[in-house]
């Protein structure tokens, strides 16, 4: 489903959106996907997990310029508006291993 999928979108969920979500950001970090994903966030509830987020990009865990694969936005359209407008900074990767040397 994933490969048919323009991007992703989280709602305010449990494990199993998180499951998701992580898979989803994980697979962009690596190269599988340039595909936008974006966080509804209803109420404010990603605000603590983008400083989680933020602060493992500060400790050194997570590269800097990757706390930018997660677009987050309030409202349905304001979030749809900043996945269409998504340009991935993250280098696919190789659909083949590269040769031995």
């Amino acid at each position: 489903m994933a490969d048919l999928a323009d991007g992703f979108i989280a709602l305010p969920g449990g494990y199993g959106a998180f499951d998701e979500l992580f898979e989803v950001v994980t697979w962009a970090q690596l190269g599988v996907h340039a595909k936008p994903i974006g966080l509804l966030d209803v109420r404010d509830y990603f605000a603590t997990l983008i400083a989680l987020v933020e602060r493992a990009a500060h400790e050194g865990f997570v590269p800097p310029a990757q706390t930018a694969l997660l677009l987050r936005a309030e409202s349905p359209a304001e979030l749809l508006d900043r996945l269409a407008a998504f340009q991935s900074t993250v280098k696919p990767a190789p659909s083949e291993p590269p040769p031995q040397r």
